[in-house]
């Protein structure tokens, strides 16, 4: 989950019984066995497997480059499993009762173990005990590893919550899921990367101070980083750094710079990494979700991989499409800035049972949003994915083993299950697909904007080709006023996709870009005194025709006069189409002023 969650110390642990010969979930065969506890250790524990691992190949850890890596939150506990931090992320408040159930998914429980599983109030339809699991416990975790080979996902970013680092029984829940996660991955040839969440809507001025302090904990204490399954890319350990320059935190742009630093420049090189940071969706043009201070421009390109966060930013196709054109020209930037990209795909999502917001508010539509999100990445040639999330039941992106049915989960609770948008889908639909989206990445099967999979969720035997991507043109826009304000939009004619701004006057106190309108402004003195301000955006143009027209309206504060001039872009240096002087005025103060350019102008390519 992205967002900040308000940590509690229980005062009051509710019994969570891990049952040994209760009533078991529908289908599910009764085991005794010895509960598993691990206590805090300052060594790397190694955790024994129950039996031989399954036959697996192992992943290359040497290297990103073309893998498929979700996202682990590792947070759910039980007050019973050892970890004292109660019904953690399961229950609002640690009250154990339908009504509190905060989460939007229930997980498939049928292979729990007796030693796993924690009893709660809840009850199924009919009327067994509906259980839930910890991450504290090894076995859990080693069976996630387990389905990860099983269904060929390379591995995960485990997050580590910057918030919980200073409180000693979330820090111990934290370190113990850490080897849990080594464990599973050392088991079954998989791979895992730390990820830092900053995740706080209060500043913390020794945020800088407690990532670097952890990160040489992780390093010289639990040795993360010796494990032979670390994630590792360009010679160097792999570490991902999630909220820096988003809006929702107060963080100083030179708090990133120097955490920048201090992880790619380290005097001292085993803490030295190749560094990823999960940034706002507007990274590259510093409005929406992103800072606005220019310095974190330079926060952005210093980044060794930048991974824009999207979930929740669309849920039609249409929407994906649309967004496709934007990460074409963030993958240029990231370009220009010599890092790599690693785009973000995402289920569907809702966070209904904690914030209430609507319940399936972004229907996963039986994979659909998932697998188009997957094509358009893999069809613009992204080196790697990062999957959220594996197990964030909280916020309706999980792609582990879900409730098929409402019978497979608790009465008296609105949860999403695999069937909620009409379609009969097996429990672990999610992983086959993220299995096949890894498989296209990779390129062991054809491109396809089709899900490859039977209803049984095998693989298909025939790759049907994909639909021809419709061309995509390139134009340059500047706009120079001398008014206080101007706006210039694109009414019709077309798609705008992903603008970029190649220049603005630093005297110009906004030039922003929306889908289809940009913005410009001055101070009023400034226009007062005939002074002007510019910016130059490149856009890419879709879903036009030849013979018709693209229209176009500008609007203008009452001093000065604005001007736009059009260029193609298609070639290697943009050549004008058509310029327009606008200082007309009218009563409504806004000056708007509609103009029309052939399509035609914009379809040739140029030298």
């Amino acid at each position: 989950m992205r967002k900040y969650m308000t940590l509690f110390i229980p005062l009051a642990l509710t019994a969570c019984a891990i049952a040994q010969n209760g009533p078991t979930p529908t289908g599910q065969t009764s085991i005794t066995e010895t509960p598993v506890v691990i206590s805090p250790t300052e060594t790397p524990i190694v955790i024994p497997l129950t039996g031989p691992p399954l036959v697996h190949a192992s992943v290359d850890a040497s290297t990103m480059e073309h893998k498929l890596l979700m996202g682990y939150q590792g947070w759910f506990s039980c007050p019973s499993d050892g970890s004292n931090t109660g019904w953690f992320h399961w229950f609002t408040n640690d009250v154990p009762a339908t009504a509190n159930f905060r989460v939007d998914m229930y997980p498939d429980a049928s292979e729990l173990t007796p030693s796993e599983r924690c009893a709660t109030p809840m009850k199924y339809p009919n009327g067994d005990t509906a259980y839930l699991y910890s991450a504290y416990n090894p076995k859990t975790v080693m069976r996630h590893f387990q389905w990860m080979s099983q269904y060929g996902i390379d591995g995960v970013f485990l997050q580590r919550f910057v918030s919980e680092l200073a409180l000693p029984n979330f820090f111990n829940q934290r370190n113990v899921v850490t080897q849990n996660v080594r464990a599973g991955a050392e088991a079954y040839g998989r791979v895992f990367a730390i990820e830092y969440d900053i995740s706080n809507d209060k500043a913390d001025p020794s945020l800088v101070s407690k990532i670097e302090t952890d990160w040489n904990y992780l390093v010289d204490v639990l040795k993360v980083t010796e494990s032979p399954s670390y994630l590792h890319h360009k010679g160097r350990p792999v570490l991902g750094i999630y909220g820096l320059g988003l809006n929702l935190y107060k963080v100083p742009p030179q708090d990133a710079m120097e955490l920048v630093n201090f992880f790619e420049n380290n005097p001292e090189p085993k803490y030295r990494v190749t560094l990823m940071g999960g940034v706002p969706g507007s990274w590259r043009t510093l409005n929406d979700d992103s800072l606005t201070d220019p310095a974190w421009a330079n926060y952005y390109c210093a980044l060794n991989i930048i991974s824009p966060w999207t979930v929740g930013r669309f849920s039609t196709d249409a929407e994906v499409d649309q967004y496709k054109g934007k990460m074409a020209t963030d993958m240029a930037r990231a370009k220009q800035c010599g890092s790599e990209y690693m785009p973000v795909v995402f289920p569907g999502t809702a966070f209904h049972n904690t914030a209430g917001t609507p319940f399936n508010q972004i229907p996963r539509r039986g994979g659909s949003l998932y697998w188009r999100q997957v094509y358009n990445v893999v069809s613009l040639g992204a080196p790697m994915i990062f999957n959220a999330m594996f197990d964030e039941v909280d916020e309706d992106t999980a792609m582990y083993k879900i409730a098929a049915t409402a019978s497979d989960q608790p009465a008296g609770v609105e949860l999403v299950s695999m069937d909620e948008d009409g379609i009969k889908l097996p429990k672990d639909w999610y992983l086959r697909l993220g299995g096949a989206a890894t498989m296209m990445l990779r390129g062991d099967i054809p491109l396809t904007d089709k899900i490859p999979l039977n209803a049984d969720g095998s693989l298909v035997s025939s790759f049907p080709a994909p639909e021809p991507t419709p061309p995509e043109y390139h134009m340059r826009v500047q706009i120079t006023t001398s008014a206080d304000w101007t706006t210039f939009g694109f009414l019709s004619g077309g798609l705008w996709n992903g603008p970029i701004l190649v220049s603005a006057s630093p005297e110009a106190t906004n030039a922003s870009m929306g889908v289809s309108l940009f913005s410009l402004n001055q101070s009023l003195d400034r226009a007062k005194s005939g002074k002007q301000v510019e910016m130059v955006v490149d856009v890419a143009l879709s879903e036009v025709q030849a013979g018709q027209t693209l229209n176009f309206e500008i609007k203008r504060g009452s001093i000065g006069k604005t001007t736009v001039t059009l260029m193609n872009s298609n070639g290697a240096a943009p050549v004008p189409v058509k310029t327009i002087n606008w200082a007309g005025l009218d009563s409504s103060g806004l000056n708007p002023m509609q103009f029309t350019v052939p399509t035609d102008a914009f379809m040739i390519s140029n030298p």
